[in-house]
């Protein structure tokens, strides 16, 4: 039996659109890199190579991991944070919604230097924290426990290394 080349033509048009399709998606981080990571390592030199801080990450890699972020912690201990990862460097807005905790945000560019540091406070009783934006130019933004970054002594312009993704 033969197949018409119309629906051998046809069915390869679907299979490229959809492939097509999962790629933009990918790209614009609505849906996550099949070879993402649920957790990880970042590592905070200073400009003499001394490690200032390292943390164990959670990786909010996919849109909905980032829209809730820590919202549905109680707390982070010591050591531990989340890394925000995005498909490129742009200006990023995160808000303080429904968080019962203050943090330290630090936003990374994509050369791995530090950009910006927030001191982030959680919102008062009857606030849900949409008010509470901080902004920084980043590709991957970290989230700490508040204090870690005066403790630690990480400024601006330091670097970041992030590795061991699983």
């Amino acid at each position: 039996m033969r197949v018409p080349r119309s629906r051998v033509y046809t069915v390869l048009l679907v299979g490229v659109l959809l492939v097509v399709t999962g790629v933009v998606l990918v790209q614009l981080s609505i849906l996550p890199v099949p070879w993402t990571a649920d957790q990880g390592t970042v590592t905070i030199h200073g400009e003499d190579g001394t490690e200032k801080l390292a943390v164990e990450v959670e990786v909010a890699d996919t849109w909905q991991e980032r829209y809730t972020g820590l919202s549905e912690h109680d707390s982070l201990e010591e050591g531990q944070g989340m890394l925000f990862v995005h498909g490129s460097e742009d200006e990023r807005t995160y808000v303080m919604r429904d968080m019962d905790f203050d943090i330290d945000i630090i936003f990374i560019g994509a050369d791995g230097q530090l950009t910006t540091i927030h001191h982030a406070e959680a919102p008062g009783p009857g606030e849900d924290g949409e008010d509470l934006q901080y902004t920084g130019e980043a590709k991957w933004v970290l989230e700490v426990p508040a204090g870690t970054v005066n403790e630690s002594g990480v400024e601006v312009g330091d670097e970041v290394a992030i590795a061991d993704l699983e």
